[in-house]
């Protein structure tokens, strides 16, 4: 990176001469840095561009900014915006804008009569994939468009499922060296303001060097940096974060990333699907506590299956006892080394699955889970009662709709493997106990995260571990102190009979 036009000096001669040379010292150590110098043939007016080549577009250049510039009378930078056939032209006297303009997609224009003014024409090639179906949220009814990386279009598909001037997005420039483009995004007289100034705050706060995805900011401005538990909610879905936007939460996006961050989140949005608004509210309802119920098994069932083996035989009733011992007679691991290597196991094949091109991460997948089990157990490393319980808490975890959320499942079945064998089922309710203050102390832009469960609301209930139909969901939640706290009147909202009752 070069700095342009620094270390003024006391004349403007000087000032331009020390310019130049420092542009040519530093910038043309880069291959993909140009500059041209011109004349035009009317006014006999001297200019130069300055552009990174790899990151405008030729075409640009070539058939709107240099044929307005050489064909027609040009005279200073005055001219530029009714000369040159391009929307954004700014003329500014910032030095300090120079290296964040071209390194943007800008072609910097000097002129020799003008010393101290420079002129940024907007030329940048606006490359990346269009937008597509969803891909981690994916949905089987509903719209099928997801975010992309471009934050343009990103806005795009928003301000298209919200056309209102209420709709407010501020934008912050954040990273010391990659000066990424970050938008906060809130519907003006909707949104609480405190929740609005916490983001706000702690967005201007942030001091790094680099901000590459969204999953940046989520990590430098979470309230508890430490807990592995996701603290924003984030989502690929545009009509997700349109209906966040309406119920009064803040939303947060990067360019370059195609996932929005939502806040402030509670436990239980990580286990709603988005699909679940497009079904019936008895379908929903039941899908909701379905995954809450898989969750639940994925952590405790090998936990459980290690504490009453080694230390509460009394509970096992005595027809599965008997399958057990048939299953173990020949195994010469503990259930605790045994549950370690089944669950490891599935661990490698999941990364390996996912690291792998996707033909081949499917094919490892299948075969491998299914050659790997078979051999342990014939080989008598590991017993089939819990290759199945393994098995079955991998499938469940997979239930949770957020990503970020799987993986803190995951990771929470292996301190309550070790709980368990420490001290059997008293250990499972010890590390239970440890999980629950950890979640209650949990908040999400200050606001609690196990709400409405902790503290109580019963009015937010109603869209939480179960779904009522759109007529009782009247009030927006409560825990966001919205400005406008009803969608609509309960009064208003009741079925009216039809004309012909």
């Amino acid at each position: 990176m070069f700095s342009f036009f620094k270390n003024k000096k006391n004349s403007d001669k000087d000032s331009k001469k020390q310019s130049y040379e420092s542009l040519k010292k530093e910038a043309e150590k880069s291959a993909d840095y140009k500059q041209a110098f011109y004349q035009n043939p009317h006014t006999g007016v001297k200019f130069s561009l300055h552009f990174v080549t790899t990151l405008i577009d030729g075409k640009i250049l070539q058939e709107d900014v240099l044929p307005s510039l050489l064909s027609k009378d040009f005279h200073s930078f005055d001219d530029l915006k009714t000369l040159v056939p391009v929307l954004d032209i700014q003329i500014s006297t910032d030095e300090t804008q120079i290296e964040q303009k071209l390194y943007n997609g800008y072609t910097l224009l000097t002129m020799d009569a003008s010393n101290r003014k420079f002129a940024f024409i907007a030329t940048k090639n606006e490359m990346g994939r269009k937008v597509s179906q969803p891909e981690v949220e994916f949905s089987v009814v509903g719209p099928k468009e997801a975010f992309v990386e471009s934050l343009s279009d990103n806005l795009n598909l928003l301000r298209k499922r919200l056309p209102i001037k209420e709709m407010l997005v501020e934008e912050f420039n954040l990273g010391t060296l990659t000066h990424t483009r970050v938008v906060l995004l809130y519907i003006d007289g909707l949104a609480d303001e405190a929740n609005v100034n916490t983001v706000r705050q702690r967005l201007r706060d942030i001091d790094f060097d680099q901000i590459m995805d969204s999953s940046f900011i989520e990590q430098l401005i979470a309230d508890n940096g430490k807990s592995p538990f996701p603290q924003l909610l984030d989502s690929e879905r545009p009509d997700r974060v349109a209906s966040v936007l309406a119920e009064g939460k803040i939303a947060i996006m990067v360019d370059g990333s195609p996932h929005a961050l939502i806040g402030p989140t509670t436990l239980v949005e990580f286990f709603s699907a988005y699909e679940d608004y497009f079904l019936n509210f008895f379908i929903s309802s039941f899908l909701r506590l379905v995954r809450v119920f898989a969750v639940a098994f994925s952590i405790l069932i090998t936990p459980i299956y290690v504490a009453a083996l080694t230390y509460h035989y009394e509970l096992i009733p005595k027809d599965l006892m008997a399958t057990l011992i048939t299953s173990r007679q020949e195994i010469p691991l503990p259930p605790i080394l045994e549950a370690l290597f089944l669950e490891l196991t599935i661990e490698l094949l999941r990364e390996a699955g996912a690291r792998l091109p996707t033909k081949v991460g499917q094919t490892i997948g299948i075969v491998g889970g299914i050659v790997i089990g078979t051999a342990s157990v014939e080989a008598g490393i590991t017993s089939n009662v819990l290759l199945i319980l393994v098995a079955l808490a991998a499938l469940a975890s997979f239930t949770t709709p957020v990503y970020r959320m799987s993986n803190t499942i995951r990771l929470l079945r292996f301190p309550f493997l070790l709980f368990a064998q420490l001290w059997g089922l008293l250990g499972i309710v010890y590390c239970f106990c440890l999980l629950m203050g950890h979640l209650l102390q949990l908040t999400s832009l200050g606001r609690p995260f196990l709400e409405p469960i902790y503290p109580p609301r019963v009015k937010d209930l109603k869209d939480a571990l179960i779904r009522l139909p759109f007529s009782r969901q009247g009030g927006r939640p409560e825990y966001l102190r919205t400005k406008k706290p009803f969608r609509f009147r309960p009064s208003e909202g009741k079925k009216k009979l039809d004309i012909d009752e």
